[in-house]
């Protein structure tokens, strides 16, 4: 496939992008600075700003697939307009914790131990989800890793779920970068969550 990753040159872009390359996709590296994207085969590094939706619509045309490892400044309208411009079917999004649920109804976000520094950074996420929820033209995924999303070694076995924080028999929630753009890929090969949202961890 070919597949315009925005954000390419993060921790969790980057990781996406090695990890799509290394499975032979063709990949549209999008980057404010492209010099900081991974120089891999099949990868082409794009300068772009995806707050501009139409100059991002002509980045990404003729994409089978737009892969979002940005933070949440640049709304779910603007990449949803983007994409239909394009003629781009389907968006997948690297998410949040915060609106996962700890119980039926309870959200991560409104939880007493949520940290009130991290809400700033955690209601953009949030507002994104809810703006996907309802678009019938693009078929979205958007993917919530777990509390803790760190840098640490590809084991390439973790569990999913759907709205609900994965935790261990310790009450961990985590994930590798590495692990986490396994999971990403996986969702983009396999399509098994259309038009809605999934979680990872171990």
């Amino acid at each position: 496939m070919k597949v315009a990753v925005l954000g390419a040159s993060g921790r969790a872009g980057s990781e996406i992008t090695k990890e799509l390359a290394a499975r032979g996709h063709a990949v549209v590296a999008v980057a404010r600075k492209p010099e900081a994207i991974p120089a891999l085969s099949g990868v082409t590094p794009v300068a772009g700003d995806a707050s501009d939706s139409a100059a991002l619509a002509e980045i990404i045309k003729g994409s089978d697939a737009v892969i979002s490892a940005l933070h949440h400044d640049v709304t779910a309208e603007t990449l949803l307009s983007a994409l239909k411009a394009a003629g781009v079917p389907r968006l997948l999004v690297t998410g949040g914790a915060g609106s996962l649920e700890v119980a039926p109804g309870v959200r991560l976000i409104d939880t007493p131990d949520f940290p009130e520094a991290f809400k700033p950074y955690a209601l953009p996420g949030v507002a994104f989800l809810d703006g996907l929820r309802g678009e019938t033209q693009i078929n979205w995924t958007f993917f919530s890793p777990p509390a803790l999303i760190e840098e640490g070694p590809r084991l390439g076995v973790f569990r999913t779920g759907g709205d609900q924080l994965i935790t261990n028999d310790k009450g961990e929630s985590k994930i590798s970068f590495a692990d986490y753009a396994i999971a990403m890929v996986d969702e983009l090969e396999q399509h098994k969550h259309s038009r809605a949202r999934f979680t990872a961890a171990y």
